[in-house]
């Protein structure tokens, strides 16, 4: 399944979740996203697609822009197989999202709800600046109504410290 901009808009609408848009050109990774001169550049997201070695086991991480995630660290401290980048074949068949649109809204997109999220705790009760499945624009959500989506679709979601 891939959703649009559009979609992701309709969604909240439905749901009354309060959200801000701000169009831009397109990105492909956080330099040129700050590059925008967006609003809210303290609550931009860094978005990172991995899996284990084996392909069995997918993860979105959800961190603010300027911090560092080491995935030995993280492998270590949360049980995990080895863990790399995933291709951008996977990103497509799993989110339906292309190189620079990863988002925590593509995981409504995620038909077999295999993908384990974690959100940054600084994220708990902040609003996250992140892409609504298109890298054309930013949508400034509240980290609670993202999780609450994500968690309704069915993926499993913790917050942790990075």
């Amino acid at each position: 399944m891939v959703l649009t901009k559009e979609d992701i808009i309709r969604i909240l609408k439905e749901r009354k979740i309060e959200y801000e848009l701000v169009e831009h050109k397109a990105v492909y990774t956080i330099d040129e996203m700050l590059e925008c001169d967006l609003p809210h550049t303290e609550q931009i997201a860094k978005n990172l697609f991995i899996r284990d070695d084996k392909k069995r086991k997918y993860y979105l991480i959800t961190c603010l822009e300027d911090k560092k995630i080491n995935l030995k660290e993280f492998r270590n401290e949360h049980g995990t197989r080895p863990l790399s980048f995933a291709s951008e074949d996977d990103l497509m068949s799993k989110m339906g999202l292309i190189r620079g649109a990863v988002t925590p809204l593509g995981i409504l997109a995620n038909e077999e709800k295999d993908i384990i999220v974690y959100f940054d705790k600084d994220y708990e009760h902040k609003l996250m600046g992140i892409h609504p499945c298109d890298n054309k624009a930013t949508i400034y959500i509240n980290t609670r109504d993202v999780a609450k989506l994500i968690k309704e679709h069915g993926n499993e979601l913790h917050f942790i410290k990075i």
